[in-house]
């Protein structure tokens, strides 16, 4: 669109909320119609759900742990506000031996994180109640989901996010590496 690009720095401040805010915050405030919102999130679409992995990758370590806490018998779930074909496609792509209870990203009709919906969604699929359940995340976006499903949070600071975030959406725990984590959930 000839529109002005943007560093590492800023994307991760416009990033979280889904992506119609991404495109939002990223586009002049001059063209931030209804319209070309929408035509820029079409785009925008288009083009990610074809080269969502190309760059994407999980965290060092995040593998094994998932594995782990998938043969201690924990149910996992992903509850992102990455568009629904774009959770999936990373997901089945990064794990494909994992049988995950749910995988949900955003759809129409479910409010964005931090509306706990989705998570209480979730519990309700998997037969969980909010005292046997946590929420692992790396944004104070994910730490006010837990907080409004009533669920245990941990705050990863190998995210997108800073630590400080984490530690002033009131994260429960604070977990700096993928064992320290495993750690925290497997006591």
């Amino acid at each position: 669109r000839g529109l002005t690009e943007y560093g590492y720095d800023y994307y991760c401040h416009f990033v979280g909320n889904g992506i119609t805010r991404l495109v939002e915050r990223a586009l002049p405030e001059e063209l931030r119609t209804a319209d070309y919102v929408a035509a820029a999130r079409r785009d925008f679409v288009d083009y990610y759900i074809d080269h969502i992995d190309l760059h994407t990758k999980p965290y060092d370590g995040i593998p094994e742990l998932v594995d782990t806490l998938y043969r201690s018998g924990w149910k996992l779930a992903v509850a992102s506000n990455k568009f629904n074909d774009g959770t999936r496609k990373l997901v089945n792509k990064f794990f494909p031996d994992i049988r995950f209870s749910a995988v949900y990203g955003n759809r129409d009709g479910v409010p964005l994180k931090p509306d706990a919906a989705l998570l209480r969604q979730i519990m309700s699929e998997c037969g969980s109640s909010p005292e046997n359940c946590w929420m692992i995340g790396d944004s104070g976006i994910d730490m006010q989901t837990a907080r409004r499903a009533c669920v245990e949070s941990a705050g990863v600071t190998w995210g997108f996010r800073p630590v400080d975030e984490l530690r002033a959406n009131l994260a429960d725990n604070i977990a700096e590496t993928p064992s320290a984590l495993l750690r925290l959930t497997l006591l």
